[in-house]
């Protein structure tokens, strides 16, 4: 077994770990960044999921690694795509026009964009990255790891060494492998005294994962899939607090739970002048922006009728963790083959045999992403745990604004939205104020040298809700590669950094001003809480309410 030795050590490869990567190159360490996969970019990428990113995007409100992210996905369209003159001139350019927000775009061209920011440090010899290869073990000497074990497709074993170890993985791997202190599923209300925690502790209360696909659709085409193997369960399948069939047209509504028709297609036009089908709401390739011919618009099924509730992932055996990936596949080719065949047209007739899988563009066989989304992980028993009374509006009674912590390292926005879980419970969207990240959340009551650097940072099972989405990760990722830099070139420990007045100042100041980090929130205007907000429609001038 080959050993290789760096400063910083990373697990996974999603949007916290390319973040954390970049931060700690640019702060002076060498960096692995451990791929499990193929694609860097976790959500936007081989999990195909669009960005989910609060109203003030465009102006403010995420870090300069973040914005150079969002302007490089925009250049790569301006740069390759044959734009109309009416789309090249908007200035904040959104590929699909999807609804869920102002950048819906392709997962391959996210990854391609992150792969160019990666590249240099490559080539420079201060970043290596390992692909598809997965964590096979820690080796952990006196609440510090000494070096990780991986296992790469072909295998071969090789160990690293490092100084710091950041888990950015998916589910929180290294975390657990490392024996760190960690929670799965909902705590207590007793203990968070969160007002909308169950009563009692449940592990296996997890949210839904959902296996997205792409999809176009051709309306004179037959691109029909063989019927699932659990075709005839999903079809039948209805859960209680469900309007309807699951495999159907009707949902729950995700604030009220009242039944809300959700059809592929409509012919409405809101106010705004954005249609509020499936199809418009995560559409990541519009044609009416591109010249020339093209076969159709693309979309990312990101559906409520494809959360997948029905077995946890986390705290089961490794069967049935396969089964309940099996499951959400199955769930996802069911609703496609049910689209197809059975679903009642917006325009008369039963099925769109035309809506066409698109596996050239998820780089699988059957269109569906590579990796599944996951909502929830491991979450570290943290030095500082965050919960709903730091950010909620209701839980805050009557305060305006979250709580302001002195150790932030970065900021977010998101209402808290907890899709259906394992445990039979519905939706949960609480209002939330913009909110900082503090830098306790990130480091283990314990093993001194792990950071969290992704959705596995100190949040309850509530708050997670909050700071799971794309340019939270980011910035999570992002100050866990820096802190881990900065502690190698201080010859400091984390908890020292916190601790110490005068560290922490020189780290913020770092992330603030060589980094381009913001530590909270514009302090000009009142801003407002994010519930069901919307975004701001350059086009229009006015905020566009935001589909789910």
């Amino acid at each position: 077994m080959t050993s290789h030795d760096y400063d910083v050590v990373i697990y996974g490869g999603g949007l916290g770990g390319v973040a954390a990567a970049l931060a700690s190159l640019r702060t002076g360490a060498s960096t692995l960044l451990v791929v499990p996969g193929e694609w860097v970019g976790g959500q936007v990428t081989s999990q195909a999921v669009p960005p989910d990113e609060h109203p003030w995007i465009e102006s403010f409100g995420c870090s300069a690694g973040y914005r150079d992210f969002r302007d490089g996905v925009r250049a790569f369209y301006r740069r390759h795509y044959p734009l109309t003159a009416q789309a090249r001139r908007r200035r904040a350019l959104n590929p699909g026009m999807g609804n869920v927000g102002p950048l819906t775009h392709e997962p391959y061209v996210a990854h391609l964009v992150l792969e160019s920011e990666l590249y240099p440090w490559v080539s420079r010899g201060r970043l290596r990255i390992v692909r598809q290869a997965t964590l096979d073990a820690a080796d952990v000497e006196h609440d510090r790891i000494r070096a990780l074990t991986v296992r790469h497709r072909d295998g071969r074993v090789e160990e690293y060494t490092a100084s710091y170890f950041l888990d950015a993985s998916e589910l929180g791997d290294l975390v657990e492998a490392s024996g760190v202190e960690h929670v799965i599923g909902a705590e207590s209300r007793d203990e968070t005294g969160e007002p909308h925690a169950p009563i009692g502790a449940d592990p296996l209360d997890q949210q839904a994962v959902t296996w997205s696909m792409i999809l176009g659709y051709v309306p004179d085409g037959d691109f029909t899939i063989d019927r699932p193997a659990q075709y005839d369960f999903w079809r039948d399948y209805r859960p209680e607090f469900w309007p309807g069939p699951f495999l159907g047209w009707d949902v729950s509504d995700f604030v009220t739970h009242e039944p809300r028709h959700r059809p592929l297609f409509t012919d409405e036009v809101h106010e705004s002048g954005l249609r509020y089908d499936l199809w418009s709401s995560r559409r990541i390739l519009a044609t009416e922006q591109l010249a020339g011919s093209w076969e159709s618009d693309l979309t990312a099924a990101v559906w409520p009728m494809m959360d997948y509730f029905d077995r946890p992932l986390l705290g089961v055996g490794a069967a049935e963790q396969a089964a309940a990936l099996e499951g959400a596949r199955q769930l996802s080719l069911s609703l496609v083959y049910w689209i197809q065949t059975e679903a009642p047209r917006h325009d008369g007739g039963v099925g769109y045999p035309g809506v066409r899988p698109r596996p050239d563009l998820t780089g699988t066989a059957d269109g569906l992403a590579m990796e599944p989304y996951v909502r929830e992980a491991r979450r570290i028993r943290a030095q500082f745990t965050v919960t709903e009374s730091h950010l909620g509006v209701e839980a805050r009674d009557g305060l305006i604004g979250s709580e302001v912590f002195h150790d932030t390292v970065g900021i977010g926005a998101y209402r808290i939205d907890l899709h259906p879980s394992t445990s039979g419970r519905n939706t949960l969207d609480i209002d939330t104020w913009p909110f900082q990240i503090p830098l306790g959340a990130l480091l283990p009551q314990r093993v001194c040298n792990l950071l969290a650097a992704a959705k596995n940072i100190g949040t309850t099972h509530i708050t997670n809700g909050a700071y799971r989405v794309h340019p939270v990760e980011w910035s999570i990722g992002e100050a866990a590669g820096a802190l881990a830099a900065f502690c190698v070139a201080r010859r400091a420990e984390p908890s020292q950094v916190r601790a110490d007045d005068r560290l922490l100042g020189e780290f913020q100041q770092h992330l603030s001003g060589r980094l381009d980090v913001p530590l909270e929130w514009p302090r000009v205007g009142a801003l407002t809480p994010t519930s069901r907000f919307g975004y701001v429609d350059r086009r229009r001038s006015a905020v566009v309410p935001a589909a789910r």
